[in-house]
């Protein structure tokens, strides 16, 4: 009888260990792409803010950031995900503070610091609007970080849109890239995950 208690004792104590062990390695789920640790993707950038400065991801440290690529003559998709933004900062309640919205521009022609100034914030007072110091770096950033534009020209030299990538991508805390963020989702998709990453 002995023999057998120690023996039910031990078989407990296996899969006690076994859960606690599972449960320390388990992964968050995310209902966005999970790309956490993957080499397929840029892992910073450095861009000029509206007054002038550069910035990089170590100006964010502590906060998730959310990287989002437009241009502010977008018809549609730019305004659209930085309202659906808007409201994902709503839903975070008091979570938002620590969270930093950032819009980058494939257009630096037309959106000058000026301009970035006035749209960006527009959304909301915490959303920040950065640019590349040229061409260049525009290229070498797009390339590093997979996203797709091309100009499309319009009735005049000024008049021209741009076709690009609608995604966006998530940095947690510590600066670790974590999400790519399907277009569309609805808000409380994306706050989920913010939540998740801000654990």
């Amino acid at each position: 009888m002995i023999i057998f208690l120690r023996a039910i004792t031990r078989i407990i104590l296996f899969f006690s260990l076994a859960w606690v062990l599972a449960a320390c390695d388990s992964k968050p789920t995310f209902k966005n792409v999970d790309i956490t640790g993957s080499k397929a993707f840029g892992t910073n950038f450095g861009l000029i803010d509206v007054d002038g400065r550069l910035r990089t991801l170590a100006d964010y440290q502590g906060k998730a950031v959310v990287m989002f690529f437009g241009y502010t003559h977008c018809p549609d998709v730019c305004p659209t995900t930085l309202i659906e933004m808007q409201e994902v900062m709503s839903l975070l309640g008091p979570q938002a503070a620590k969270v930093q919205v950032i819009f980058v521009t494939l257009d630096p022609e037309r959106d000058t610091a000026e301009v970035l100034k006035q749209y960006v914030p527009a959304f909301n007072p915490s959303f920040i609007g950065l640019r590349p110091a040229n061409e260049e770096a525009l290229n070498r950033l797009t390339k590093e970080f997979k996203i797709y534009y091309k100009r499309v020209p319009g009735l005049s030299p000024n008049t021209y849109t741009i076709d690009h990538t609608a995604g966006s991508y998530v940095f947690d805390p510590k600066g670790q890239l974590r999400l790519y963020i399907k277009h569309g989702q609805g808000p409380e998709v994306l706050a989920q995950d913010l939540k998740t990453i801000l654990q």
